[in-house]
C-alpha cells in the first residue's frame, strides 16, 4: 500500500476531534462478571429491584417493640418474644406486650413504635418504660431505600464501590459490563532508552509509556506496552501489523519532521485518517484514524506532558466510549484562585492545581514538563483567543484522577 495515509481534516476543535472519535467507538460486546470483579467496569444493562429494601418493616434502634398508645403514659408491659436481625417474632403483638428488637430486626406486625433501650428497666418477664412522647418512632419504613421495580442503576455508568453494593443489596450476585476495550501502547523514537537501562548522552528515558499504561486500566481497558520502535517504517509497521487490540495508541513520530514516521508507517497497513491535527495545545499533531482491518488508532505526541494532556481529552472518551459510558468527558467550573493572561489562537487546556480559594494555572506550561504534570491535579481550559481572566471569574477544568 502508499506511505501516505488517506488524509483527514485538519486543525479541528476539541470538541469536533473528540466527536469523530467518538463517532468510531462503537460499543464492544457484553460479558457477565461477579459483582466483586467489577469496579471500574462499565454497566452494559440495566439493574432494576426485585424485592422491597428493606423487605419489612426494621427497627433502627436496639429496644422494644411495643403499640405508641401502650405508652402514652408510664406502664409496665409483659415480654413476650425476641427480634433479632434474620430471626423476626412472628405473632401480631397484642395489647400490653413488648418484644425486646435489635437494630434491623424485623418490627413485629401491631407493633408501630420502638422504645429505646435507655428508656426501659427489664425485670424478668415484665418491661417498665416512661410515657413516649410523640418523637420518631425509631423504625425504617418496608421500601425506605427502594421499591420493588424501581430503576436503581442505568446501563452506561461507570460501577465503583458504592454502586456495586446497590447492585448486591438488589440481589445481583453478577452483573453484565462491557469488554475492557484492548489497547495497545507504542512509543517511537531513536532518542529513547528504556527506564533502568544506561541511556546514551543524546537520549531520554521512555516515560510515556509508565503513565498512560495505568490511565487506560483505570479507565477500564487492558493496556499493553509495545517494544518501543526507532524511526523507521519497516520497524514501526511490524510493530502493530499482527497485535490483537481494538485501540493502538503510538507515542512519538506524530508531526511533520524527517523522523515523523508513524502515518507513513500505518498507511502500508490501509491508515485512514479522521483527525489529522487539533487546535489545541499542547497536542496540536494529535491524530486519530483506522486500519484496513478496523483497529483503532490514536497518534499522540511524544513530548509525556503533552502525550498525557491528549490522553485525557481524547483517549479517555474513546476507551470508555467503546465500553458504553454515557458520560466520557464531565467537565466543571470553577473560580479562578489566580489571574490568567489572555490566551492565543489555540484552545489551551493548561496544567492547574485546585485548592480552597479555586484553581491555579502553573506558570510554566512548557509541554515536556513531566514534574509539572505529576503536580497537577486539574486541566484548566482557556478558549481561543480568550481575554485575560481575573482572580474569582469561573473556568472550566477537568479533574484529574489523583489518589
Amino acid at each position: 500500500m502508499s506511505a501516505n495515509p488517506i488524509r483527514g481534516p485538519r486543525n479541528l476543535s476539541v470538541e469536533d476531534a473528540r466527536a469523530r472519535i467518538l463517532a468510531r467507538a462503537a460499543p464492544l460486546p457484553a460479558e457477565a462478571v461477579a459483582v466483586a470483579d467489577a469496579d471500574g467496569r462499565v454497566l452494559a444493562e440495566t439493574i432494576t429491584a426485585i424485592r422491597d429494601q428493606p423487605p419489612f418493616d426494621a427497627s433502627a434502634m436496639d429496644g422494644w417493640a411495643v403499640k405508641r398508645a401502650d405508652v402514652g403514659h408510664e406502664v409496665t408491659l409483659i415480654v413476650v418474644g425476641e427480634s433479632a436481625a434474620g430471626r423476626g417474632y412472628e405473632p401480631v403483638l397484642q395489647a400490653g406486650e413488648a418484644v425486646r428488637i435489635f437494630t434491623g430486626a424485623p418490627v413485629p406486625a401491631g407493633a408501630d413504635l420502638v422504645v429505646i433501650q435507655e428508656n426501659a428497666t427489664r425485670d424478668g418477664d415484665l418491661v417498665r418504660m416512661g410515657p413516649a412522647g410523640e418523637g420518631s418512632a425509631n423504625i425504617r419504613a418496608r421500601g425506605g431505600d427502594f421499591r420493588a421495580g424501581a430503576t436503581l442503576l442505568e446501563a452506561g455508568v461507570r460501577l465503583d464501590p458504592w454502586r456495586l453494593s446497590l447492585a448486591a443489596a438488589a440481589g445481583r450476585a453478577e452483573v453484565r459490563v462491557a469488554a475492557r476495550p484492548r489497547v495497545a501502547v507504542l512509543a517511537t523514537g531513536e532518542e529513547l532508552a528504556a527506564p533502568g537501562s544506561d541511556a546514551g548522552p543524546f537520549q531520554i528515558y521512555e516515560s510515556g509509556s509508565a503513565g498512560l499504561l495505568p490511565m487506560i486500566r483505570r479507565w477500564g481497558g487492558t493496556a499493553t506496552r509495545l517494544a518501543p520502535a526507532g524511526d523507521n517504517l519497516e520497524a514501526i509497521a511490524a510493530a502493530v501489523r499482527d497485535i490483537e487490540a481494538d485501540v493502538i495508541v503510538t507515542v512519538g513520530g506524530a508531526s511533520v519532521g524527517d523522523y515523523d514516521l508513524v502515518k507513513p508507517a500505518l498507511a502500508t497497513l490501509g491508515l485512514e485518517l479522521d483527525v489529522e491535527t487539533v487546535n489545541v495545545r499542547p497536542g496540536k499533531p494529535t491524530w486519530f484514524g483506522r486500519l484496513g482491518d478496523g483497529r483503532l488508532v490514536l497518534g499522540l505526541p511524544g513530548n509525556p506532558a503533552s502525550a498525557f494532556v491528549c490522553a485525557e481529552l481524547f483517549l479517555k472518551p474513546l476507551v470508555l466510549g467503546l465500553q458504553g459510558h454515557g458520560e466520557p468527558v464531565r467537565q466543571e467550573t470553577v473560580r479562578l484562585a489566580a489571574p490568567l493572561p489572555a490566551n492565543g489562537p489555540r484552545e489551551h487546556w493548561m496544567r492547574a492545581r485546585l485548592g480552597a480559594e479555586g484553581v491555579t494555572a502553573f506558570p510554566d506550561q512548557d509541554s515536556s514538563l513531566v514534574t509539572v504534570f505529576a503536580a497537577a491535579d486539574a486541566l484548566l481550559r482557556r478558549l481561543p483567543g480568550a481575554p485575560a481572566a481575573a482572580t474569582g471569574e469561573s473556568v472550566d477544568i477537568l479533574r484529574l484522577d489523583r489518589a
